[in-house]
């Protein structure tokens, strides 16, 4: 593009903008001499770059770069064997810091970054860092003018001889200044340095009383710097020995050099890598503060850019426009009043094509397109030139001329006030004229206008579209909105009238138009009137669609909502059924263990053992579930606060029903029986008794319990009722089923089974013959289906 035409859209204004962004001024330069891209391919990978570099902004911060400048002139000097100084080897390391930091920097994006990052993994894999160099440089040399004492083992032995000669010196000095003899001698008492030699300051009337060599003298006369006999050894050993720190200093800028000279070519190569990435940084942060988006890039030659914002406006003032052409039409005629917003549209719409055509993200929404002109041609402005004797409508024609030589179908051409500055019928006639010519090659054009003969030309010509520019009358200022499809009025009388031309005046002016043209206001009217109401009602759509996104989202949230309340309960669940699970496994641990110390208890008899082990095991197992609601959920056990004689309670920490004989006595002790065994317990140690829950047994059970049981416990079996004899011998059987007879009839129970198995019958017939002696057995018979058969023993007790 012509300078002249990037400076009627204002695109330098731009670049300038963003070069200001840059941390290197060639980065600067390169970005505003910078030219557009070649093909739509090459401009979607440059916006897709910036655009990646915008994110990586947005989430990690700007990157850490440098200023440096003219680095490829320093190593370009070391290749040619030039020794480096201590300057510019700093800023050799500078350039490494910059590559490291910047690997570093994009390194960083996550594994799950969007695939369009990797536009940019070949740029920031270009950079070559070398830390080794980098951590030497930066460890060696500690200023511009200052190296290390650490840059090399021969340095630091010289300089640790430099530091003893001048103490030596200084004491011989110290001595002599504070020596009452020469004391008088001297100007004052102190050690001066002339000629990287030590001095001291002697009265120039007693030059002859202190022997030694004279270096320097005042500017009055008054004072000789003398440097001493005593130290001229000393001197001369300190001027040596800084020779040769220089020297050594002079090697190891040599051994840095040759170093940086082994860098090229990678590193000219990456210093304009550094140089591009610093130029897509500063669009970036240019993109951030615009709120840019990137665009869509169309192959053809047709953009739809929405909501497009002026980027040189204040964004609190700028208003938003829908701006395209190529789909539906190929040339776009505003018209409306003055000041009302026409020509910058025509500005917004040329300036951010080409900054998409610059690699520039625009300020406009992500749903926008836009493609790449040749050459975006523009004639706006005022080209009236005094120097070269043009009016405005000469300097307009002259710009046209050129603009007519380069239109061609891969440009688009932008005209401000077409055919204005000359008789309006001529220049109406001319303009259309250009326009038809413009559009016979193909160009897509915008142009703004006044002439009624150029909206009736938009009306009656295909592929052409009318838009106006919004304008409130009551306060004479410009809403900057655009409508396609309608031409606008002028308004030249409703303004002037508001502006305090007298009525009669306008009304006379009325009469001097034609019934043509009083025809065509009265259907611009209509159409204003018709825009206006279209207008509110896209407002209206808008939000009611608002209305309707809102209660779709308030019921997606409810149903997230729903969903995460049941995993978390489900989550709960899991957890209850873990802990459970363990507390079982505790206790089963438990269990193990006090069987196992009972298996060990040598004076306690078989009969005995296996007796206590019973009892531990029903004890266990009732704790298990004590505090366990039917389908194993826990339920809170509450301590009795009251009892009654009589009372069916259970004792907590045995886990047991007992019955209260009697009430608590002063110090809370309740004394109850649970079996055949009496004993006293506290009364927050009872809770209540719970009924216990009938057990599932098969329909021929049920039927005989029911017709046949003749006891109080129809269909009715619990664990509390019933006794396993299996493992023991037929003594030891004979004296558990007894004791379990017992306890049934001191628990009112009617009903009990023993379980002593089938095998060979011998623990049956010895627990039968048993039954048969005891005379609180009513009757007892062997088992049915679903109750254990011959294997098990009911017995009915009185």
């Amino acid at each position: 593009m012509k300078e002249k035409y990037i400076k009627n859209i204002e695109f330098d204004k731009i670049s300038r903008k963003a070069s200001e962004n840059c941390y290197c001024p060639q980065a600067a330069t390169q970005l505003i001499e910078e030219q557009p891209a070649i093909t739509a391919e090459h401009m979607r990978v440059s916006l897709a770059k910036v655009d990646t570099i915008t994110s990586l902004i947005i989430r990690d911060g700007t990157p850490r770069i440098i200023t440096v400048e003219g680095v490829t002139d320093i190593t370009g000097r070391a290749v040619k064997g030039g020794l480096l100084s201590m300057s510019e080897l700093l800023k050799v390391a500078d350039c490494l810091s910059n590559f490291k930091s910047l690997k570093s920097w994009y390194g960083n994006k996550s594994s799950n970054e969007t695939m369009q990052s990797d536009v940019l993994d070949g740029v920031f894999f270009a950079l070559t860092a070398n830390d080794t160099l980098l951590k030497s440089i930066t460890q060696s040399i500690l200023s511009e003018n200052e190296m290390a004492d650490t840059a090399s083992d021969n340095l630091y032995d010289i300089r640790k001889q430099i530091r003893q000669a001048e103490g030596a010196v200084r004491d011989k000095l110290d001595k002599i200044i504070r020596s009452q003899t020469t004391q008088k001698y001297l100007q004052e008492a102190l050690v001066s340095s002339r000629g990287g030699r030590f001095v001291v300051p002697v009265k120039s009337e007693f030059k002859s009383e202190i022997g030694g060599v004279i270096h320097d003298v005042s500017s009055s006369g008054a004072t000789l710097f003398v440097e001493p006999t005593a130290v001229v050894e000393f001197n001369a050993k300190i001027l040596q020995l800084k020779n040769a720190d220089k020297e050594e200093i002079d090697k190891i800028l040599s051994r840095f050099s040759t170093s940086v000279a082994g860098l090229e070519p990678q590193f000219e190569y990456s210093y304009s890598t550094m140089l591009d990435i610093d130029v897509l940084v500063a669009k970036a942060r240019l993109a951030v503060s615009q709120n840019a988006s990137m665009p869509e890039v169309n192959d053809n030659y047709s953009f739809s850019i929405k909501k497009a914002r002026h980027p040189l406006i204040d964004k609190t003032n700028v208003v938003p426009v829908d701006i395209e052409i190529g789909a539906q039409y190929d040339a776009l005629i505003i018209t409306g009043p003055n000041t009302g917003g026409k020509t910058v549209t025509l500005k917004t719409a040329g300036l951010l094509l080409t900054m998409a055509a610059h690699g520039y993200l625009i300020p406009a929404s992500v749903q926008s397109k836009v493609c790449l002109f040749k050459d975006i041609l523009v004639d706006i402005g005022d080209e009236q030139s005094i120097e070269q004797s043009l009016s405005t409508f000469s300097g307009h024609i002259k710009n046209i001329v050129e603009i007519l030589e380069e239109a061609n179908e891969s440009t688009l051409v932008l005209l401000d006030e077409l055919g204005a500055g000359t008789d309006p019928a001529e220049g109406a006639s001319l303009a259309v004229a250009l326009i038809e010519t413009m559009l016979q090659k193909g160009t897509k054009l915008m142009a703004t206008t006044h002439y009624g003969e150029l909206k009736v030309f938009a009306l009656e010509t295909k592929r052409v579209q009318n838009a106006s520019c919004e304008f409130d009358l009551e306060t004479l200022k410009p809403t900057y909105k655009i409508f396609v499809g309608a031409p606008g009025r002028s308004n030249a009388f409703l303004i002037s009238e508001k502006l305090g031309i007298n009525e009669q005046i306008i009304a006379k002016a009325a009469t001097h138009l034609s019934e043509g043209d009083k025809r065509f206001d009265a259907v611009l009217s209509q159409l204003e009137d018709l825009k206006l109401q279209i207008r509110d009602d896209a407002v209206e759509i808008e939000r009611l669609k608002f209305i309707a996104e809102n209660q779709l989202k308030s019921a997606q949230d409810e149903r997230n909502k729903l969903i995460s309340q049941g995993e978390t309960e489900l989550k709960n669940a899991k957890y209850n059924a873990l802990k459970l699970s363990k507390k079982v496994e505790e206790e089963a641990y438990a269990l193990l263990d006090e069987m196992k110390a009972l298996q060990k208890q040598e004076n306690v008899s078989a009969s005995q053992k296996a007796q206590r082990a019973r009892a531990i095991a029903r004890k266990e197992a009732a704790g298990i579930t004590a505090g366990l609601d039917e389908d194993g959920n826990e339920t809170e056990i509450t301590p009795l606060t009251s009892v009654t004689i009589g009372q069916t309670v259970v004792v907590t920490e045995m886990a047991s029903n007992a019955v209260v004989k009697s009430l608590p006595d002063k110090n809370g002790m309740v004394e109850v029986q649970c079996g055949i065994i009496k004993t006293r317990v506290l009364l927050e140690g009872l809770s209540k008794a719970v009924a216990p829950q009938p057990v599932k047994t098969n329909k021929y059970a049920r039927k005989y319990n029911a017709s046949n049981s003749g006891g109080s416990s129809k269909g009715t079996r619990t664990p509390a009722m019933e006794i396993n004899l299996i493992g023991l011998n037929a003594d030891e059987a004979v004296i558990e089923a007894e004791q379990f007879v017992d306890n049934a009839v001191m628990t009112g129970m009617t009903t009990v089974y023993i379980i002593h198995g089938r095998g060979a019958g011998i623990l049956r017939n010895a627990v039968r013959d048993s039954l048969k002696r005891n005379k609180s057995v009513k009757s007892y018979r062997a088992g049915v289906y679903g109750e254990g058969e011959d294997g098990v023993t009911v017995v009915e007790v009185k």
